[in-house]
């Protein structure tokens, strides 16, 4: 419960330095004092007496600070509140931080005040206040710039005392801003801000987690240094103000110092209107780079089944950082304090205990017009786990936006995620996923029924549907659907695409694809029995086959419109809609294939007229293009940038049209074995155990949009995925380090004092920077000094993806994504653990994993053609990485999403991460 500190029995030291002999002045230190102080003992905020309010401005030595924060911490019986503005120092021997003052400088760092004196002085056991909060506004980026502050490293575990809140200005090492021309520093000013103004929508009283997810998103939306909190115990629910913007506000009078102020309100009634969404952050979609399988380029993908509906909770704010960096300037401050309020009960830091079942937002059943297998009305996260406004009618024109083009619309070339799910507007597969909101089940498309398997599973055989046409009304033959896929043979002309069906078919390579192989046979492996039936033989069994059927890349192709290199400029119609027009990294047009039959499709609604995209550029013009109405859906799954997120969930009229789907992509950090000494089991667990979860949840957007807490790799979805295997507590301690564990495992790996490592991570994806920084944080507290280098994101392949240099550069972890390219064990384990896939170059498997346990758990799985005997050996293989600890998984990834309100029959399809498009339909204008 979360009551307002008794004035009468609270103190606040507020310390600031603006000016020195040797570093640049911070004139707006001194106005953050005034600022602060003003706030603190206004009565109708929080009304401090003057006299327990102390402003110490330029102390002339550590003595000074010490002597008045020891007489003013002994008066304090219920809070008490430390502020620190200036600049910060680092020892460069010990790591140690120390707080500048007037006198101070990098070169004596004797003059300075080390913050270790300030910890033991609040930890003196005479003070009896029960709270205790530490704000520290200084940067520690190691050298001091005009209009910023110095830096250091590890400070927020540094400066972490027990039993309180702590706020820092920002990450370890990134600048804390004093911009010119501005009131105050940008931390504190935004700070001042929210307790003087308040924070609309937002809870009665604001707390430091309210507080902490305001300034977050706050400053993220102005591409500002971001805030770090630590919390021990109850000390993010320790107020600092009442909430001036709240509704309730006029009814609250400054009350005797003796009367603590009512606690926040309870939840609202399950029957109350819909809450607000959970927290906004997302990562935008980012421009192609080479990864194999970033998730720039997801294919399908599985989902875990929807959450029901949480109780309603009063908004706390959280925070927002696109994965591509990308921010737009502040707003006013009525607009900042909407836009805050509205993000709701994220509890990133906090450990409460309904965090996880909030976080899934409105899904499942309500009284919101719901049904058991529709929604009526638009409401916040409707399309997740329902169909969304079913039943629409055929007419008008669908408009997608993508901030980047297709890698290729030739369905044995598209490797995107967005394209495997577009393409099925003109493409056809033998099966592809059931159209339903959710599961991951395989359903016959242009054949009649599932495989006939035989032969011990090393034969798959299939009758065509009577009535499939190409867009020249010819019949669909089973010579199309064997030319189509012998097309990936074609390496050297049809170029990217996925391999699997290569590797099923002819492991051997022996095929040398249509365009050289002129013989009458081609692809022996694939036998046409007449036009209407098709028979694989496969050399040796694979339970997925007919996963890798349902993929793109088995789509027909007509030989007679086959353009080799350049089919994907214009592709020739299997399904609903035809190429109207393409205007490559411009835009696409669909219209109706006039000869498709509805009769022959039990998929596809094709209710559009036409279907066009429009190829922007960039992030903000794609979100500005959603908001406005020029267009009804998103490309991909990168989801809205972070300044529109929080305008349009601060808005009840537009969060409607928002849904929060899990993406399948799983983001990790991988320990590369042959980097010393990550080839010890127990320096691997030692890190796994050390690291903060939550700070690196935080640093992908936190849970409503960057994902969930992952307790191991295997992501939900996928048999063989465990919801309560959590072999190192991750949901027990809710993301909390185990530091007693990880020092334990430090002593067993032969390095009890810790030791060097560097951390990997691409430039050009600033939530993996910041994920790096608060690893870096934590594994500081246990002795590990990891060094972060950041390295092109162009370079992956050549670069992370090649073993023997990330050898030579001494990479011990290597922070990643993956994401399965279709929604079984052998998808998501083989590129990440299979020693037989580790390559020179563009190696997925960075963990440099080398077990020939592993590698028969997966030939015995691979080889099993029943999908849920195959899932329990896919959990034993979940179960020995994790106790092997080849990987530190990070989250499970999910995303913000717009939906236009003129969307029909709506639903987020599990094995796609995101809409399924050949169901949609249009209504009105």
């Amino acid at each position: 419960m979360t009551i307002l500190p008794d004035p009468a029995a609270s103190q606040a030291l507020l310390i600031g330095v603006h000016d020195y002999e040797s570093m640049p002045a911070l004139p707006a230190v001194e106005r953050n004092l005034t600022g602060l102080t003003g706030a603190f003992t206004d009565p109708e905020l929080w009304g401090l007496p003057p006299s327990h309010c102390v402003a110490l401005s330029q102390p002339p030595s550590a003595q000074d600070v010490l002597d008045t924060l020891s007489r003013v911490a002994l008066r304090a019986t219920d809070t008490l509140v430390v502020y620190y503005a200036g600049h910060g120092l680092i020892d460069p021997y010990s790591d140690e931080l120390y707080l500048a003052l007037p006198g101070s400088d990098q070169e004596r760092l004797y003059s300075a005040l080390p913050f270790e004196w300030v910890r033991r002085a609040v930890l003196d056991p005479r003070i009896g206040a029960r709270h205790k909060v530490v704000i520290l506004d200084c940067c520690y980026s190691g050298r001091a710039l005009l209009g910023g502050m110095s830096g250091t490293t590890q400070v927020a575990d540094h400066a972490l005392i027990d039993g309180t809140s702590l706020m820092a200005a920002s990450a370890q090492t990134r600048k804390a801003l004093s911009p010119p021309g501005e009131e105050f520093t940008a931390f504190s000013g935004e700070l001042i801000t929210a307790l003087t103004e308040g924070i609309a929508d937002g809870p009665p009283l604001l707390d430091m987690q309210t507080l902490y997810r305001h300034l977050y998103t706050e400053l993220a939306s102005k591409a500002r240094p971001l805030p770090q909190q630590r919390n021990r115990n109850t000390g993010g629910l320790i107020a600092l103000a009442r909430n001036r913007a709240h509704a309730d506000h006029i009814a609250h009078r400054p009350q005797p110092p003796v009367e603590p102020s009512p606690p926040s309100a309870e939840p609202s009634s399950p029957q109350a209107e819909p809450s607000p969404p959970p927290a906004l952050l997302a990562a935008s979609t980012p421009a192609p780079t080479p990864d194999a399988r970033s998730e720039d380029q997801p294919q399908p993908q599985p989902q875990p089944q929807p959450q029901p509906p949480a109780p309603r909770q009063h908004p706390t704010p959280h925070a927002a950082r696109a994965a591509d960096g990308q921010s737009s300037p502040g707003s006013s401050a009525s607009v900042r304090t909407r836009t805050i309020a509205v993000v709701s009960a994220a509890l990133l830091v906090a450990g409460i205990s309904t965090t996880l079942a909030l976080l899934n937002g409105a899904q499942g059943e309500s009284d919101n017009g719901k049904s058991k297998d529709g929604v009526t009305e638009a409401t916040y996260n409707a399309a997740v786990g329902h169909v969304l406004k079913p039943g629409g009618g055929k007419g008008g024109t669908l408009k997608f936006v993508s901030s980047i083009d297709a890698d290729s619309w030739d369905p044995q070339r598209g490797y995107y995620g967005f394209v495997a799910n577009f393409a099925r507007y003109y493409t056809r597969q033998l099966v592809t996923y059931d159209p339903k909101p959710k599961g991951t089940v395989l359903t016959p498309d242009l054949a009649t029924s599932k495989a006939t398997i035989t032969d011990h599973g090393r034969t798959y055989t299939y009758t065509l549907r009577k009535g499939v046409t190409w867009e020249d009304g010819s019949p669909v033959t089973s010579e199309d659907v064997k030319y189509g896929i012998e097309r990936l043979w074609a390496t050297d002309v049809i170029t990217g695409g996925p391999s699997y069906l290569r590797e099923a078919l002819d492991p051997e390579g022996t095929y040398r694809g249509p365009y050289k192989d002129t013989s009458a046979k081609g692809l022996t492996a694939i036998e046409t029995r007449g036009p209407g039936t098709i028979v694989f033989k496969l050399p040796r069994p694979n339970g997925d086959f007919e996963q890798m059927l349902a993929m793109i890349a088995a789509s027909p192709v007509k030989k007679a419109q086959d353009t080799k290199a350049k089919y994907g400029l214009r592709p020739f119609s299997s399904g609903p809609y035809k190429f109207r027009s393409y205007q490559p990294d411009k835009s696409l047009e669909l219209v109706r294939n006039p000869h498709w039959q509805p009769w022959s499709d039990p998929i596809r609604n094709a209710l559009p007229e036409a279907i066009r995209v429009r190829i922007t550029g960039g992030q903000n013009s794609v979100d500005s293009s959603l908001t406005s109405g020029d267009g009804d859906l998103a490309l991909g799954t990168g989801g809205l940038g972070p300044a529109t997120r929080a305008r349009v969930l601060s808005d009840r009229d537009l969060n409607k049209n928002l849904d929060t789907p899990r993406s399948g992509l799983v983001r990790y950090a991988a320990f590369p074995q042959t980097v010393q000494p990550m080839g010890n089991v127990h320096c691997r667990k030692a890190v796994a155990y050390a690291a903060d979860r939550r700070s690196l949840q935080t640093a992908f957007g936190g849970t409503a949009a960057g994902g969930d807490l992952a307790p191991s790799l295997l992501p939900p979805g996928i048999k063989g995925a465990e919801p309560a295997f959590d072999p190192y507590g991750v949901r027990k301690n809710r993301g909390e380090p185990d530091l007693t564990k990880a020092r334990d495992e430090l002593k067993k790996c032969g390095r009890p004092n810790g030791f060097p490592t560097t951390i990997a991570v691409r430039n050009d994806r600033p939530s993996e920077n910041d994920a790096a920084e608060a690893l870096t944080s934590a594994l500081a507290r246990i002795g590990i000094k990891a060094e972060v280098e950041r390295f092109d994101g162009a370079r992956t392949p050549t670069l992370v993806g090649v073993p023997n240099e990330v050898r030579k550069r001494g990479y011990g972890i290597v922070i990643a994504n993956w994401v399965a390219d279709f929604p079984t064990g052998q998808a998501f384990w083989r590129p990440l653990v299979d020693s037989r896939m580790r390559l020179p170059s563009g190696n997925v498997n960075q963990a440099e994993v080398d077990s020939p346990t592993l590698d028969k758990l997966l030939d015995k799985a691979v080889a099993e053609t029943d999908p849920n005997t195959a899932g329990e050996t896919y959990k034993e293989i979940n179960h020995k990485v994790s106790g092997e600890a080849y990987y530190l998984p990070f989250v499970h990834g999910k995303y913000v999403s717009w939906r236009s309100p003129r969307l029909t029959d709506v639903h987020v399809a599990d094995v796609y991460g995101g809409y399924d498009y050949v169901r949609l339909g249009v209504r009105g204008a």
